[in-house]
């Protein structure tokens, strides 16, 4: 793996794995980058740092990887955090919509649930943090459904964006490409 850009200060490599979790994968682990409570601090201040002075109502993040960005980033910006579940993790009655959508080795439903105190998703702006951005499919699927529901994505930002498996524009801390 070919490191393109770097943001981060923190001095830390990233680890990969030919064939995993399939065949013809390379799968990233993001893991060092957690660990190191530097580099970890770092990548939180630099998703808010790139918001902040934009009016987000909600941080939005899908499961499992995504959370462990989302959730710290929405509560140092104080406001609340949307985790965009795997379809069976929530409760029917909790959830507003399911959506599909194709991953790099095959298909995935994910749920968001029903907002808070008669809330609806209409009006309200969204940031949308992941880790890995690698096709899009995942974060591009839940704007699609934040848009179909009203709301406006006002951001996209990921750790580390692939950049020689897509072409779109988003904020990322690090590109690399596969080599």
């Amino acid at each position: 793996m070919k490191i393109l850009k770097n943001d981060l200060k923190t001095n830390i490599s990233i680890r990969t794995e030919k064939d995993f979790p399939k065949k013809g994968v390379e799968y990233v682990d993001i893991m060092p980058l957690i660990i190191n409570n530097n580099a970890y601090q770092e990548i939180i201040d630099l998703f808010i740092n790139k918001v902040k002075d934009k009016k987000i109502d909600y941080i939005v993040s899908p499961e499992a990887r995504g959370f462990l960005f989302g959730c710290p980033v929405a509560t140092k910006m104080n406001i609340g955090f949307i985790p965009a579940r795997k379809k069976g993790k929530l409760p029917p009655s909790t959830v507003i919509a399911d959506f599909e959508y194709e991953k790099e080795y095959g298909k995935d439903i994910l749920s968001l649930p029903k907002l808070v105190e008669n809330e609806n998703y209409q009006g309200k702006n969204f940031y949308i943090v992941d880790d890995i951005y690698a096709t899009g499919n995942t974060v591009q699927a839940i704007k699609r459904k934040l848009e179909e529901l009203g709301g406006n994505v006002v951001e996209i930002g990921v750790v580390i964006n692939i950049k020689e498996l897509n072409s779109d524009s988003v904020y990322s801390i690090m590109e690399v490409n596969e080599e």
